[in-house]
């Protein structure tokens, strides 16, 4: 008879559903666990559970942005502005990290590096969603290329597509390389230490070039020891102790 095995096949599918239901469950109880120390007021405990979820790859806005949140409470204004730039970064379009970020900045009276207008028009989508128009854009071209190549009549909407395609391609590829090299892209550091100073060599001693609040941003362009030189807001460069300087891309 039919039935036993339908009535295996079901009871298997519900042991199935029910065991990944356990899984998020599981993965979800420890950020629940750092949310309710939050809303308690036990911020160390809170910063010390969203940091092992970081450090366990679990990365997503919202943690980000929780992480902040926690540092901002405890005054510690460089690693929230760092968290919600990790937020942003992930979500261009998160409302609360933008916002909260702005007031940290203010608190901290930190520094910022200058976007052009292009970069900062670019900058509402991630460059993971720019990757993939592009390889959508890409394949659609090919595909046109194809048609063009085994048909028998060349068609004009066909030659239209995969010109069309492969243009979007090259200028999605154009903003990718502009994003990851620009002021917020894979080099931007933010200043997480205290009492923090740019200067014109890698020596304590050597003159300063600019104070850096907690949470000022620099864009690092290369490392020599214990120190980093990087561009620094208003245009100017400088070397930086590494240990006071974390880079926003994990």
């Amino acid at each position: 008879m039919r039935t036993p095995k339908v009535i295996v096949n079901l009871s298997c599918a519900i042991i199935a559903l029910f065991a990944v239901s356990s899984a998020f469950a599981q993965s979800d109880a420890p950020f629940a666990k750092a949310n309710e120390e939050y809303a308690q007021g036990q911020f160390k405990e809170a910063i010390a559970d969203y940091e092992a979820l970081v450090h366990s790859g679990q990365w997503s806005a919202n943690l980000f942005y929780d992480l902040g949140n926690a540092y901002f409470r405890t005054s510690d204004f460089g690693d929230a502005i760092l968290n919600y730039e990790r937020a942003l970064a992930l979500d261009p379009r998160h409302p609360e990290a933008k916002a909260n970020l702005q007031i940290a900045r203010d608190e901290a009276r930190a520094l910022e590096l200058q976007q052009s207008r292009l970069e900062h028009s670019l900058r509402l989508a991630t460059t993971n969603q720019y990757a993939v128009s592009a390889a959508i854009a890409f394949w659609m071209g090919v595909f046109s290329i194809a048609m063009l190549i085994y048909a028998r009549r060349r068609s004009g909407r066909a030659i239209a597509l995969s010109v069309l395609s492969l243009s979007i391609f090259v200028s999605l590829v154009a903003a990718i390389g502009w994003l990851e090299n620009g002021s917020k892209g894979r080099a931007l550091g933010v200043v997480t230490g205290n009492g923090v100073e740019a200067r014109v060599a890698t020596a304590d001693t050597a003159n300063a070039v600019l104070a850096l609040p907690p949470g000022s941003e620099v864009k690092i362009v290369s490392q020599r020891g214990d120190w980093v030189y990087a561009t620094l807001p208003n245009n100017l460069r400088g070397w930086v102790p590494t240990k006071s300087v974390t880079r926003v891309r994990l």
